[in-house]
């Protein structure tokens, strides 16, 4: 695990350090910590990273200018913060957790679990999906994503308007900060359920998912019942 703090707090970012390794005590690769966003910025630009815990008021600054650059990338975001006002906002932009302070061994450590077992977080709250476009990031509204492939370690989204945009994120990533109106239907898409217009069989036991566009979409053998029962 390749970890950053974003925390200006030094007494609250010495605690978060020593319960992050005590959690990750076999797996931490790394673990650094930085006070302003523009080191942040700079350190996430040129480090992999695993996950980002990241405050939202540093020395004055708001975490959300990084929010945008932080939930585009590969990595997950949880928040540790005292602003829980803010936690919905956080959620809408894809975060994976929303810590408040002050905060307990068993809250941060539930915060870590949800990124190793891929538990699906309050997904009902997740309003965009950032991704990085020439230089910027760019907020796409969950409303305009149709289906979502998987790219090896990337991800394709695919747009109401008929645009492909390219996601840092994995698809079992996205999957965990999705909405359940989104289900995994092959190893390797993403569906909104509601854009299915017709389940096709085909011989071979080969099923197809028809989206109201016109895209066919390969559905898993073993996920067909499950898909048709849901979309029924």
């Amino acid at each position: 695990m390749n970890i950053l703090i974003v925390e200006d707090e030094a007494r609250i970012a010495k605690r978060i350090e020593r319960m992050t390794r005590e959690f990750f005590t076999n797996t931490l690769e790394s673990l650094h910590r930085v006070e302003a966003l523009p080191e942040a910025l700079e350190f996430i630009k040129n480090n992999s990273l695993d996950i980002v815990l990241l405050d939202l008021n540093l020395n004055g600054e708001s975490g959300f200018d990084i929010l945008g650059t932080a939930v585009s990338e590969s990595f997950h975001t949880v928040i540790i913060s005292a602003n829980s006002e803010q936690a919905i906002s956080a959620f809408e932009y894809g975060v994976l957790d929303f810590v408040p302070k002050p905060f307990s061994m068993d809250r941060l450590e539930q915060a870590f679990n949800r990124v190793l077992s891929k538990e699906k977080t309050e997904t009902h709250k997740i309003k965009l999906l950032a991704v990085k476009k020439k230089g910027r990031i760019q907020l796409i509204p969950i409303e305009e994503v149709l289906f979502i492939k998987g790219a090896g370690a990337y991800t394709e989204l695919f747009l109401t308007n008929g645009r492909k945009e390219l996601h840092d994120k994995s698809l079992e990533k996205l999957e965990q900060l999705l909405p359940e109106t989104f289900e995994r239907i092959h190893k390797s898409y993403l569906v909104k359920m509601s854009e299915i217009k017709e389940i096709i069989v085909k011989s071979g036991s080969k099923y197809i998912a028809e989206l109201k566009n016109g895209e066919l979409i390969p559905i898993g053998r073993t996920k067909y019942k499950d898909i048709k029962a849901k979309w029924l």
